[in-house]
């Protein structure tokens, strides 16, 4: 079996941190048309911080990250050929970032004054945090929430019955 000197551990032990300062576990990587401008709108709209930001192909931002509150989001534009595209160009998005704040009703108006468009304005949930959902300028999903209650797990299933028997029932689309 050859070995790949590519592929080994070093021997020298490292300094570095499994995962860097101001980092977490998980964190996002949003896809963007217009990273540049979208780094504009979420300090408009969240009080993002710029923390670093690598120009690729003209026009193009290849790596940036900002700081929203305690943590970093990572974005970048879509290019052509790397299997990255945008929510816009894929006509949706595959997921979202929920982001804690200490006022939601304030901080939900400020992102819909910046241009994000409401899908759901700021309500109580059967969960504990007062919570709304909108979409912003590049397709991407933000839910904001405040944490009002603390909320069993049997509490918030029995309050989780209780809200979904008072929605509209879907009729099937299916032929009886």
């Amino acid at each position: 079996m050859t070995s790949n000197p590519n592929l080994e551990v070093s021997k020298v032990p490292s300094q570095a941190k499994p995962i860097p300062q101001g980092f977490h576990t998980v964190t996002p990587y949003l896809t963007l048309n217009d990273a540049s401008r979208a780094i504009d709108f979420y300090k408009r709209a969240f009080g993002a911080q710029e923390v670093m930001r690598m120009d690729g192909p003209p026009g193009k931002v290849a790596h940036a990250e900002i700081k929203i509150g305690d943590s970093i989001i990572m974005l970048g534009d879509e290019m052509p050929g790397m299997g990255n595209p945008s929510p816009q160009t894929l006509g949706n998005t595959t997921g979202g970032i929920l982001l804690y704040v200490n006022d939601v009703d304030a901080v939900f108006q400020q992102a819909v004054s910046a241009g994000a468009k409401s899908e759901a304005p700021p309500a109580d949930m059967f969960w504990g945090d007062r919570y709304g959902r909108l979409k912003d300028p590049f397709g991407h999903s933000w839910s904001i929430a405040t944490h009002k209650e603390d909320v069993s797990p049997a509490d918030m299933q029995k309050r989780m019955q209780e809200a979904m028997a008072k929605m509209p029932q879907q009729q099937s689309k299916s032929a009886h």
